[in-house]
């Protein structure tokens, strides 16, 4: 299954996490795909507000640190593999034991070394790129029946 919005401006895009903030209901993994500056950070934090997670929390992008973990009603974590270059690096930093966190909800920026795996699998994975006039472009596909579920339930 597959939507796709238009986003006006970076509070759209902010509001657009939000909302599927607030229909999880049970641990997810969202794969954030989409080149600089096209708004996954900013879905990121509007994620974490629609998860519940503390405002005193502000939510950065995990490029450097590679994991960002958040506790609020679901751990949130986020999660940036931009600068992991090897397959076998996802094991050092506990990948795996992270998404399969009972009470989690884990959203993963440049997801594409994962994608390649097959043992690896998302419930969301949603495509960011720049529309026309500099607004923004989100394609959200689901994958099982939890990511089906929250998609058919979406109206941004």
């Amino acid at each position: 299954m597959k939507n796709e919005f238009i986003l006006k401006s970076d509070k759209d895009t902010k509001d657009a996490g939000e909302k599927i903030g607030r229909l999880i209901s049970s641990k997810m993994c969202i794969y954030l795909c989409g080149d600089l500056g096209t708004g996954k950070t900013s879905f990121a934090q509007g994620l974490a507000k629609g998860l519940g997670i503390s405002e005193e929390y502000y939510i950065t992008s995990p490029t450097y640190s590679i994991i960002n973990e958040y506790p609020g009603p679901v751990n949130f974590y986020h999660i940036d593999l931009y600068r992991i270059e090897d397959i076998i690096e996802l094991d050092y930093i506990g990948l795996n034991e992270i998404i399969d966190q009972e009470n989690s909800v884990v959203a993963i920026e440049w997801p594409e070394i994962l994608i390649k795996d097959p043992s690896c699998s998302y419930d969301l994975k949603i495509n960011f790129s720049i529309h026309e006039e500099f607004q923004r472009k989100i394609s959200v596909f689901s994958s099982g029946r939890k990511g089906s579920n929250l998609l058919k339930n979406l109206l941004l």
